[in-house]
């Protein structure tokens, strides 16, 4: 088939089935992020510069060469998958020109501070442990939540033996710091 007969523009490819790029952070504040959490960030925007995006620009190229109207179909797939690749590229880049590296190891052990592993008594019964990280670190599963999040900033600056209440989806809770380690 002739390539004139195929339509080979993005026009038939939605933008809004794409997220919207969306940085969490407000403008002017810096992305705080551990020294594991900052390589594992330039790591995957290496690994989507260096071997993705080009590995997917290469489909497109190769199907749009052969032509035929079953590749078609994949190309605006594999296009798509592109702009979400571009997408999160731009997103990494934004997150990384913001970042400052804090060394949990260098934060003292009085206080909460950025990098903390908190252990709270909540509610006067239950143990829970919480590790202060940055946005693009958390992972509330594993108990890594994020620094602006309203937990975190409701414990930041807390010491040892100090209380808060605060309210979470669950309801109102308590929490007194029981332990405060840098790892």
């Amino acid at each position: 088939m002739s390539r004139a007969f195929v339509d080979e523009s993005d026009s038939n490819i939605k933008e809004d089935d794409i997220p919207e790029l969306l940085i969490p952070l407000p403008p002017g504040v810096k992305n705080y992020m551990t020294p594991k959490g900052a390589e594992t960030v330039k790591r995957e925007l290496q690994d989507l510069t260096g071997a993705t995006r080009p590995q997917l620009a290469s489909e497109v190229s190769k199907n749009v060469t052969d032509g035929d109207s079953v590749n078609s179909d994949m190309v605006v797939s594999v296009r798509r998958k592109m702009r979400v690749i571009d997408r999160r590229i731009e997103y990494l880049t934004k997150m990384i020109e913001r970042m400052e590296i804090i060394d949990p190891k260098t934060q003292g052990s009085d206080r909460v501070r950025f990098g903390a592993t908190v252990t709270v008594l909540e509610n006067n019964s239950d143990k829970r442990v919480y590790r202060i990280a940055g946005v693009d670190e958390s992972n509330p599963k594993k108990g890594y939540i994020s620094w602006i999040s309203p937990l975190a900033r409701a414990l930041l600056s807390l010491g040892i033996g100090d209380g808060v209440k605060i309210r979470l989806p669950k309801g109102e809770t308590s929490m007194k710091v029981v332990k405060i380690e840098y790892k």
